[in-house]
């Protein structure tokens, strides 16, 4: 049997996997003797010019991945002898995680936090560089033989998405891992990943997807009309805390998920400790959030409350001044001090008493000198100007 080579450099090996859209094969590298894996792009997609373009620029994003979390991508190309496209990556020794499922159902909650965790890295890692993976799922997360996770096929799903001749069936595989927002043909984001990521989780932890479907439209239903059973329901092994980091991957509106990987990382390994996540999880669906505007009211408001700062109520301010007018119309308030007018009523009794006993001297002494007392009006304005008055009274009778 004639050995198969492609590029002149990568003698091809046994089957490591096939899909609707690629075979991926262990290949010897004759030039640096390694052993690489070789993905073999599907041939009626060499007959499609968009995919082309749109294939050779996602190859060149994904190349330059360069991260522990992230399969390395060496080189990529076109064989025309073979009519095939392909990709050349790094050979993981190891198995994915859509083999570990069939092998054993679900993982316990340590091994499964741990693969979530490092495929939260290198969807970081990847992010933050401008790239999007698009197609997260188990058969897409490799564990080596260390442990290591790896993340593989960034790129392609965008390659192939708005490819003309696209093969359906290959939508339908990894239809249950896609984002609401995917499903809907809207363009995805760095949050369309984590919802896949959360999905991959909710099957690691349960054995089973949130949502089973057949085809992009049943799943967008089940999206809007159900809820996924509770994770902690599924496996009692599963903390509360756990189960709700999960569940926000899992939020309908992206808004309502993690903002990076990072902070996804953070919440699945403060959950599997019991630290709930600090971002609630959203809860209802689509259909429940409209039945109850109560329910959407209060999620507003804790939303509102997740990404507002908390402002101090500013104090009320201090009531206007009344005009002038009003002013002179309103009669003036009565003194506080009621002391002071005591005092002066008490002054003006004192001077009234001496008033009266100075004309009882003017009296008595007219009386003794055989003189007839001369009497007239004492009159004032104030008790100081009669006490004058009286004074001079005194003195004309005293003569």
């Amino acid at each position: 049997m004639s050995e198969t080579v492609i590029a002149g450099r990568y003698e091809l090996g046994r089957r490591l996997g096939i899909g609707g859209m690629s075979t991926v094969q262990l290949a010897l590298d004759r030039r640096l003797e390694r052993h690489v894996a070789v993905k073999l792009l599907a041939e009626h997609l060499a007959d499609d010019p968009a995919f082309v373009s749109r294939f050779r620029r996602e190859a060149l994003a994904a190349a330059r991945l360069v991260h522990p979390n992230v399969v390395q991508v060496f080189d990529f190309g076109f064989d025309e002898a073979a009519h095939h496209h392909f990709i050349v990556m790094e050979q993981v020794p190891g198995r994915s995680c859509a083999e570990l499922l069939r092998e054993r159902g679900h993982l316990d909650v340590e091994e499964a936090v741990e693969i979530v965790a490092q495929a939260c890295r290198g969807l970081d890692y990847a992010h933050r560089n401008g790239v999007v993976h698009r197609d997260v799922k188990p058969g897409n997360l490799l564990v080596t033989e260390d442990g290591v996770v790896k993340l593989a096929d960034f790129g392609i799903a965008k390659a192939t998405e708005q490819s003309s001749i696209t093969q359906v069936g290959s939508v339908l595989g990894t239809a249950a891992y896609l984002a609401p927002e995917q499903a809907r043909g809207e363009e995805s984001g760095p949050r369309s990943d984590l919802y896949s990521l959360g999905v991959v989780a909710y099957q690691l932890l349960s054995g089973r997807l949130p949502y089973e479907a057949t085809s992009l439209s049943e799943l967008a239903l089940k999206q809007q009309r159900e809820l996924p059973t509770p994770l902690e329901q599924m496996n009692p092994d599963v903390p509360s805390a756990l189960a709700q980091a999960i569940a926000v991957a899992l939020a309908l509106d992206p808004e309502g998920r993690y903002e990076t990987a990072a902070e996804m990382e953070h919440a699945i390994r403060d959950g599997a400790r019991g630290v709930p996540p600090a971002v609630a999880p959203t809860r209802g669906t689509a259909a429940t959030r409209i039945l109850s505007p109560a329910a959407a009211t209060a999620e507003t408001r804790a939303v509102a409350a997740r990404r507002t700062p908390q402002q101090v109520p500013a104090r009320r301010p201090a009531p206007a001044p009344a005009p002038a007018a009003s002013r002179r119309a309103t009669p003036p308030a009565p003194p506080a001090d009621h002391g002071v007018a005591r005092r002066r009523f008490l002054a003006l009794l004192a001077m009234l008493a001496l008033a009266a006993a100075l004309v009882a001297i003017v009296v008595l002494a007219g009386g003794g000198s055989g003189g007839g007392v001369r009497l007239q009006r004492v009159a004032g304005n104030d008790a100081r100007q009669a006490v004058q008055q009286l004074q001079s009274l005194v003195d004309d009778n005293t003569r």
